[in-house]
């Protein structure tokens, strides 16, 4: 994979995989909807979702269980853009957010953000931060 050292983009990688307030009708959406290049689709990832206690989640990819969420493509023409944007919004909360790369349940390879430390963490049993939050499904 080659990786764009200029902002931190690998060149087979243009997709995003959200499962909390990046989620369309959630209080970041606005920060990823002018970079989404369309619907994107319902997908899941490997690992576990838990409650910050601050209004938001945390995810920590590649263990045991499984996120839902959803994957979206980004336009290719403002990639960096979105990126940078997106790493300064994520990277501003508590917990210290950082970009990876993990292959979601469709296969797709996309970013996401993961968790990094020093917050007290709830298990999110389901997996799914619309459904602990709102107590329904996610659309």
């Amino acid at each position: 994979m080659a990786i764009d050292t200029r902002h931190g983009i690998l060149a087979d990688v243009a997709h995003l995989f959200v499962y909390g307030t990046l989620l369309p009708g959630e209080v970041r959406w606005h920060h990823l909807e002018p970079f989404v290049a369309g619907p994107g689709a319902p997908d899941t990832a490997r690992g576990e979702l838990f409650d910050t206690g601050r209004q938001y989640p945390a995810a920590r990819f590649g263990t045991n269980g499984t996120i839902v969420g959803h994957v979206f493509p980004l336009r290719l023409d403002a990639l960096g853009d979105a990126l940078a944007h997106l790493d300064d919004v994520e990277g501003a909360v508590a917990g210290l957010y950082v970009r990876t790369s993990i292959s979601t349940g469709s296969g797709l390879l996309a970013y996401a953000y993961e968790y990094g430390d020093g917050l007290a963490l709830e298990a999110i049993p389901s997996g799914c931060w619309l459904t602990h939050r709102r107590g329904s499904p996610p659309t």
